[in-house]
């Protein structure tokens, strides 16, 4: 079953778990059911507006069964900043895989890695709003920091490897730093993804305001093999 809830003139859709749920589960499946019942509810009405009995009525299980897996709001806020940050980089990772498999040039593979990035539809709406919420939590909350530092230096890194690949193939000028490159493309990518969430997703072609930012980096045409 689904519903919805608007947000700042921003639909947010919320799926609400059967609660016929099976006696036995998989930890890990179970931690996961609570985290994403926790995120749904997190990115429609903000930390404050959220308590164990309300996750526990939209993941369809027990107050006592959250106990369970979680001693309290601060671990339920970790696992549940943790998963958002992993299911986004498992999303890019697929893309990197795809585009190195179809023999696409690196930065064509950046552009489609990082488009998974911005709040274009309902599963990435609600991760933007998780990571923006718990980014803000950070700022007070040690545990919520090292989560952000980790992901926040991964990305980071991620698109540094991808312009140092960019300069082994011709498609970077050997003089870009590679790390202040990656840096101005994260930080287009971040405004732009602000932007999505207030404007909405159909407001405007996210994918051509980034593409030639990358193109500013990615200025070279690259290896006769890679075209």
């Amino acid at each position: 079953m689904a519903s919805s809830r608007r947000i700042g003139g921003v639909t947010v859709a919320v799926r609400l778990y059967d609660s016929r749920v099976p006696r036995v589960a998989d930890p890990d499946q179970r931690r996961a059911q609570i985290a994403r019942a926790f995120q749904r509810l997190l990115a429609a009405e903000g930390v404050a507006g959220v308590s164990f009995s309300r996750v526990a009525a939209e993941a369809g299980v027990s107050v006592g069964l959250i106990q369970h897996y979680f001693a309290g709001k601060d671990e339920l806020l970790h696992f549940a900043y943790d998963d958002a940050v992993r299911r986004m980089s498992e999303r890019v990772r697929k893309r990197v895989r795809e585009g190195s498999a179809a023999g696409l040039q690196v930065a064509q593979v950046l552009l489609d890695s990082l488009v998974e990035l911005l709040p274009l539809d309902d599963e990435r709406e609600v991760e933007y709003r998780v990571r923006q919420a718990l980014s803000a939590q950070a700022l007070h909350h040690p545990g919520l920091a090292d989560v952000a530092r980790r992901a926040g230096g991964d990305l980071l890194g991620y698109v540094t490897l991808a312009v140092e690949n960019g300069k082994k193939r011709g498609e970077v000028d050997s003089g870009v730093d590679a790390v202040l490159a990656a840096r101005m493309i994260l930080a287009t990518l971040q405004g732009l993804a602000d932007q999505v969430a207030f404007s909405g997703a159909d407001a405007f072609s996210a994918r051509d305001v980034l593409r030639p930012v990358v193109a500013t980096v990615f200025s070279g045409r690259g290896d006769a093999h890679d075209r």
